[in-house]
């Protein structure tokens, strides 16, 4: 969609880890640590490609993309950052998310999750 609208669209990434995946908040704290050093949505898709998340694997994900450690795990224990997931996740339960990955298009929630579903969004908030 980004490609297809250059200019008309923006993405914005919130996060919500779900309670029940034992490491979820901890690796979208190594994501937002990982954007500090300009590689948030490299590490998010390692992640998302990874089995098993826990510390060691975040470490050996870090040291792949080639991050300074020392910052990398500095920001790990920034306060910052939880607040920024504190923040993402009562913004997701003020829109009623329950799942992710949830998409929006203007504060509405896309429903067909297809290209052309997304495209058809897009097009008719365009025209408004």
């Amino acid at each position: 969609m980004l490609e297809k609208y250059p200019k008309e669209v923006k993405l914005v990434f919130k996060n919500y880890p779900l309670s029940f995946h034992s490491h979820a908040r901890k690796a979208a704290t190594a994501a937002l640590a990982a954007q500090e050093q300009g590689k948030f949505w490299e590490f998010h898709h390692k992640l998302f490609d990874s089995r098993n998340i826990n510390d060691q694997k975040i470490q050996e994900l870090a040291k792949e993309l080639k991050l300074d450690l020392n910052k990398f795990n500095e920001k790990l224990k920034d306060p910052a950052i939880q607040r920024i997931i504190d923040r993402d996740i009562a913004e997701g339960k003020d829109n009623e998310v329950s799942g992710t990955p949830t998409i929006f298009v203007n504060g509405k929630e896309l429903g067909d999750r297809s290209l052309e579903g997304f495209s058809l969004m897009i097009d008719a908030e365009l025209r408004k």
